[in-house]
């Protein structure tokens, strides 16, 4: 039976999809791709004949058309999104239109640009005694956000911090920012991490704004916050020669 693949293409290097997203590329018959987003080398290896379409310029509607259409011939889908599609990649609608024509599918999970932007900086975004919480969050803009998940409201946790889908709007979310982090706060924007292309501007709150309209940075970028990217945390108690835990016994 035809089936359906989301599948999370990773932060832009084609070798940091997965195996399994890999495969399904290079069997599928149709491959429908962000293509404003995903690096177009990840579905290169793809077979003979597959039959690629571009969404960035198709809507709902024309994506589910294509879907339906193949699978009513017998042939596989590979619905590839940029990062891991389950943030923000727009696949619930999907799922539950796959669902009402009663058409199977599958999620596969990716590399999102986050932890590749983490990566990119050989930072650790949960340091001990200095954050144990990452929040996920965006700018509102043209796409309002959830009463009280604003920036300001978020910032108050005083966590790390990755902000996706704002650095057109850098001011505005420093501004917010700044109403609980102080302006010694580092901060780093990672521009099209792990692509050839890659730009890391790192600086505080007080400077990033202006450090990133230097750089001519407005699209395709993590705006990660917080102390983890500072240099002053504890030791992790894992490897602690004098913690206990299941698999061994600290010295005393």
């Amino acid at each position: 039976m035809a089936k359906v693949y989301f599948i999370g293409a990773g932060p832009g290097d084609p070798k940091l999809i997965t195996m399994k997203g890999y495969e399904i590329i290079k069997t599928a018959d149709v491959i429908i791709y962000a293509g404003s987003l995903v690096n177009p080398e990840v579905i290169a290896h793809r077979k003979e004949g597959a039959v690629v379409h571009n969404s960035a310029s198709m809507t709902l509607k024309e994506v589910l058309e294509v879907i339906e259409k193949a699978v009513a011939e017998g042939l596989d889908v590979a619905r590839v999104h940029t990062g891991d599609p389950s943030i923000y990649g727009a696949i619930r609608e999907q799922m539950d239109a796959l669902d009402e024509a009663s058409i199977e599918y599958e999620v596969i999970p990716g590399v999102s640009s986050f932890v590749a932007s983490a990566a990119a900086l050989k930072k650790e975004l949960t340091l001990p005694e200095v954050s144990q919480t990452v929040i996920l969050t965006r700018m509102e803009g043209r796409t309002p956000v959830p009463k009280g998940e604003g920036i300001r409201s978020l910032a108050t946790h005083q966590t790390t911090m990755a902000i996706f889908l704002s650095v057109h709007m850098i001011e505005e979310v420093v501004k917010d920012l700044l109403t609980s982090y102080t302006k010694e706060t580092p901060v780093a924007v990672v521009q099209k991490a792990t692509w050839a292309d890659e730009k890391i501007v790192v600086g505080t709150l007080e400077n990033i704004a202006e450090k990133v309209k230097e750089a001519k940075i407005t699209k395709t970028a993590q705006i990660l916050v917080g102390n983890f990217l500072g240099d002053q945390y504890a030791l992790s108690k894992l490897y602690d020669e004098g913690f206990s835990h299941e698999y061994r016994v600290g010295k005393k």
